[in-house]
């Protein structure tokens, strides 16, 4: 139990909620795989849950996160100076190196396979890396998701050095321009890594959108990923 941030917590409560009474707080920090941070109120007990990359951060820090937290959790506007403190902290170089290390260390990735039923990812992204990439392009790991999940489409797990592809496309009427432009999306984030630059992340460059748009059918896959 950290007994240190109860003060700040409870400053912020006084802010937030001047006339109510104060409740107990327990405030504990975790070896989450990210920059976890929850709140809930039980049995009139305040529960605040901290990622433990958070715990020698600065108390201005502390007070933003005790601050948005309890916004959050009363339903209450959350003040633009706390709010743009505590994303300038967990978007500086060194926290983003630190979180980084830890999901690659602590998290584990999901692998299924890159042979589906209707398109092998391996085939796939060899093909894209002669056409676009000489060849040269590293090959990550590269699977289906174990769900045909439709929220996310494709991603790039830089700790993992792990690309995820839908399944939900994994089917023989999906075109593969679809396929190509999602897995040529993702190569590219590998080509052209996250930068972080006066505190914000940079994801999409100039560099990778130039890029992007070299992709030949690039309208036609957009316009079939709206469907999804």
């Amino acid at each position: 139990m950290s007994s240190a941030l109860i003060p700040v917590f409870e400053e912020q409560y006084r802010e937030i909620r001047p006339r109510a009474p104060m409740p107990p707080i327990d405030i504990r920090f975790r070896r989450f795989t990210s920059l976890n941070t929850t709140i809930r109120l039980r049995e009139g007990r305040l529960h605040v849950r901290l990622s433990d990359i958070l715990e020698n951060a600065p108390e201005s820090v502390h007070h933003a996160i005790a601050h948005i937290l309890l916004a959050k959790l009363y339903k209450k506007p959350i003040a633009p100076a706390h709010a743009d403190r505590y994303r300038r902290h967990v978007r500086s170089e060194a926290v983003s190196r630190q979180a980084e290390h830890v999901r690659q260390t602590r998290g584990r990735k999901r692998i299924s396979t890159t042979l589906g039923h209707h398109y092998d990812l391996d085939e796939v992204f060899e093909s894209l890396n002669t056409r676009f990439f000489h060849g040269l392009l590293g090959r990550p790991t590269l699977t289906w998701s174990a769900h045909a999940a439709r929220r996310m489409l494709g991603h790039y797990d830089a700790a993992h050095n792990t690309i995820v592809v839908s399944r939900v496309f994994d089917r023989p009427d999906t075109p593969r321009c679809a396929i190509e432009y999602l897995l040529y999306h993702e190569m590219l984030h590998l080509k052209h890594p996250v930068r972080v630059k006066a505190g914000r992340r940079c994801v999409h460059s100039r560099e990778f959108q130039a890029e992007e748009r070299l992709f030949p059918e690039l309208e036609e896959a957009k316009a079939y990923l709206k469907l999804i």
